[in-house]
């Protein structure tokens, strides 16, 4: 089969399906970003998730708390407040932990260099832990993610160890981490809609750009990262763009069974 047909059937077939998502529909905050993407032929999404504090009632294996095995007391996508939490805690039986997770959003893309293309505007749009995975089969998928997230245990066997103030302050902490990250993804999909643009108006796609016989894909990343960083970084995020958590800039390209 036609490459370009096989990717627009696994389009179809994955926008097809019903969202088996807890909530069943896409977050607001990552709503505009994802009817972007899916509104491209070269790329599709096939699950979102915008951010969002949680609070988890479980057994902790090792320094992580297993999601699979525990109850959600508390989950929302807004700025969260003490009282909430307080009461949600009072259900808790377990190992209860608090929990600020960022945006994770993973888009299958037509080949590598549309992937390329994403993957340099999530990179200078602040999320720096994002990567492009290639299948066996031909399926290039990119995870947009950052690492600027929070998981503080709370009380364990159902006992309360920390005071409220405590509770207070790390709420303070995770609705700060919010905002970031509300900020990141309108940042995101500003440098996206720019970047589109520009490929629409040039005509290039972008592996017409590269003429060195020998090009790798780190020599490209740093050329498509040059051309997005000065629409997508400005005075006004530069400096949290420095000062982020973040370990660094990273892909992985590696071989997986879809």
């Amino acid at each position: 089969m036609d490459r370009g047909a096989e990717f627009r059937r696994w389009k179809a077939q994955c926008l097809g399906k019903s969202d088996l998502s807890r909530k069943g529909s896409v977050d607001e905050d990552v709503a505009e970003l994802v009817q972007l993407l899916n509104g491209r032929e070269e790329f599709f999404t096939t699950s979102s998730c915008s951010g969002r504090i949680l609070l988890l009632d479980g057994s902790i294996n090792g320094f992580e708390v297993q999601k699979q095995n525990c109850c959600w007391l508390l989950v929302t996508h807004k700025p969260c407040v003490k009282d909430d939490v307080i009461v949600a805690l009072k259900k808790a039986h377990g190992d209860a932990v608090l929990k600020f997770e960022p945006l994770v959003l993973h888009v299958q893309c037509r080949q590598l260099q549309d992937a390329q293309l994403l993957h340099s505007v999530a990179i200078d749009s602040g999320f720096r832990n994002s990567g492009i995975t290639v299948g066996k089969r031909g399926k290039t998928m990119l995870a947009v993610r950052s690492t600027h997230g929070l998981e503080v245990p709370l009380s364990r066997k159902g006992k309360l160890m920390v005071t409220e103030e405590y509770i207070d302050f790390l709420l303070e902490i995770a609705n700060q981490k919010m905002e970031e990250n509300k900020k990141r993804i309108e940042r995101f999909y500003n440098c996206l809609q720019r970047a589109l643009e520009r490929e629409t108006v040039t005509g290039l796609h972008p592996k017409e750009k590269v003429i060195e016989k020998n090009n790798s894909y780190s020599h490209k990343k740093k050329r498509n990262r040059e051309k997005t960083r000065g629409e997508c970084v400005t005075k006004e995020n530069y400096k949290e763009l420095e000062n982020d958590d973040d370990p660094g800039i990273g892909v992985t390209v590696f071989p997986e069974d879809y």
